[in-house]
């Protein structure tokens, strides 16, 4: 692809570069940045290669960033992978280099770099990294593609997702015979404290459910203390709506610190993406995130989420 290329020669250009990724990063996030990193360091060992962002605690097990001074940006080329917009970039100083390269595989409504790359048909940033590895002839280190695989298993949901293409399980097998532990990595990415067990149970035991299928639960500062879970943690509950067979699409209400709401919404074949660029977010068509700043547009949501289905 030649997209693939003229990243390539950017990268081959800078002798600094620095990696940036989304604000509360999941597997794909950090696999496809770190999978980057590790790429670029094995072929280029001469250049400054860094990941910047929040150490998230929950996934430090996966990757951890490294310190990044002001000073490095100076002259420096700056790759953003799986961030969608701006405002969601972790780390604010990604303007500050010489370049600006965009990798994200959500859909582009927010055009910004001097180049960028997307592909709304890859199930994931790591699916693209794996892809821009394949086309620029750059082999992977066996590190580089057990993060490409966490960041490939967690955005399509262990491949149960229609993003998964006959593509993606291809780069998923090549990914696969590197040598690493696979076992042990879907064990740890499957595995959930008991404190979330017990929130996931929570969820059921409060999910709301309309006559259509859809369905929400809210998840309040009182809950999360009492559970003695972080915003961060209640993503590994966002699929447990999904298991019940009557529900066809929903929305998980999390309180913050400040007061608004952080809306995680999801869906088994409506789109409703659409919902959440209404209210301060976006995402993919069965997999966005949303804001909400009062009761009363949780009220709102939930009741556009159950037109949706109705009128489905």
């Amino acid at each position: 692809m030649e997209i693939c290329h003229q990243i390539l020669e950017k990268i081959k250009a800078y002798d600094t570069i620095i990696i940036h990724r989304h604000m509360k990063p999941d597997p794909d996030a950090l696999g496809s940045q770190m999978g980057l990193k590790y790429l670029l360091e094995k072929h280029f060992p001469d250049k400054h290669i860094k990941a910047v962002g929040f150490n998230e605690p929950t996934l430090t097990w996966l990757a951890k960033m490294d310190t990044v001074e002001d000073s490095d940006y100076q002259g420096a080329l700056v790759i953003v992978c799986d961030t969608a917009n701006t405002a969601r970039i972790d780390d604010k100083r990604y303007d500050k280099g010489d370049y600006l390269i965009k990798i994200d595989h959500h859909p582009n409504d927010d055009q910004y770099g001097d180049l960028a790359w997307v592909d709304t048909n890859s199930s994931s940033a790591s699916e693209m990294i794996a892809l821009f590895a394949e086309a620029t002839n750059l082999d992977l280190s066996d590190f580089a593609a057990r993060l490409l695989c966490a960041g490939i298993i967690g955005d399509t949901g262990r491949f149960l997702y229609p993003s998964t293409s006959v593509r993606t399980l291809r780069i998923a097998s090549r990914l696969r015979e590197h040598n690493f532990d696979f076992s042990e990595l879907t064990r740890k990415m499957d595995t959930i404290s008991f404190k979330i067990a017990k929130l996931q149970g929570y969820v059921y035991d409060h999910l709301e459910v309309d006559e259509n299928g859809a369905a929400r639960v809210t998840l309040t500062q009182e809950v999360l203390q009492a559970y003695n879970v972080t915003d961060a943690e209640t993503a590994a509950i966002v699929g447990a709506p999904g298991r019940i067979d009557s529900v066809s699409l929903w929305g998980i209400f999390v309180e913050q610190a400040d007061g608004h709401y952080r809306v995680r919404l999801r869906s088994k074949f409506v789109p409703i993406n659409g919902v959440a660029k209404e209210h301060d977010g976006g995402g993919h068509p069965l997999a966005s995130g949303a804001n909400s700043y009062s009761l009363e547009e949780n009220e709102q949501i939930y009741q556009e989420l159950k037109n949706l289905v109705k009128n489905s």
